[in-house]
């Protein structure tokens, strides 16, 4: 059995629910065969989130750790290649705090990749129905901070764990106007089981070799 931590988020920016955590907290409901699901759900504030997934990680003794986030715009769950070491917030967190240049980890790397298989992963949401692509950036907001401070901590910490970052769009009653691309969390978690299952059956340095790269 392969014990899986996913987190997401607590709502923030005025939202009153955040599909990261909806999303999460359906697939630990009803994992996928041969693994053991657990979700943590994080609070949207830089320091206080890396607090709370280490303290998850110590509590939990995961083999993967997937984190999600909530991107809302995106039409599809994007697979994070790569997190960067910098917190520049456009918008406050949900504590008050709004660091502008500054590290996640002081002295650490300038970036830290997803140890999970992310072109596989993204072929297993779209062979489950899900639109799905890889993403070369996951902003500078918590999310990176979040998707960065798991690189770091499973790159010092937890060598033997395997994680990363997604983002999700935002769920259908954030846009009730139907002008920005959404997707049921239902959904969503549908392809987060299959991305999960495909990447605890993929040994650990392994990917599909296909493009799944951008110009811009």
């Amino acid at each position: 059995m392969t014990r899986v931590l996913i987190t997401g988020f607590a709502p923030f920016g005025g939202e009153r629910v955040n599909p990261s955590w909806q999303a999460a907290s359906l697939v630990a409901a009803e994992p996928p065969a041969g693994l053991d699901v657990t979700a943590v759900e994080l609070p949207c504030a830089f320091g206080t989130s890396l607090d709370a997934l280490r303290d998850a990680v110590l509590a939990h003794a995961p083999d993967l750790v997937l984190c999600l986030g909530q991107a809302g715009g995106r039409p599809g769950v994007t697979v994070e290649r790569v997190a960067v070491n910098v917190d520049d917030a456009r918008i406050p967190d949900n504590a008050g705090r709004q660091p502008v240049d500054e590290p996640v980890v002081p002295g650490g790397p300038a970036a830290h990749f997803s140890t999970l298989p992310v072109k596989a992963c993204v072929a297993a949401l779209r062979e489950a129905g899900v639109p799905a692509a890889v993403s070369n950036t996951a902003g500078t907001f918590v999310c990176n901070h979040v998707a960065y401070g798991l690189g770091h901590l499973l790159a010092t910490e937890f060598p033997h764990v395997r994680g990363g970052f997604a983002h999700v769009p935002w769920a259908p009653e954030q846009v009730p106007d139907g002008t920005a691309p959404c997707l049921p969390p239902a959904t969503v978690a549908h392809g987060l089981r299959a991305m999960l299952a495909t990447a605890a059956r993929t040994p650990a340095g392994h990917d599909l070799n296909v493009t799944e790269g951008a110009t811009h």
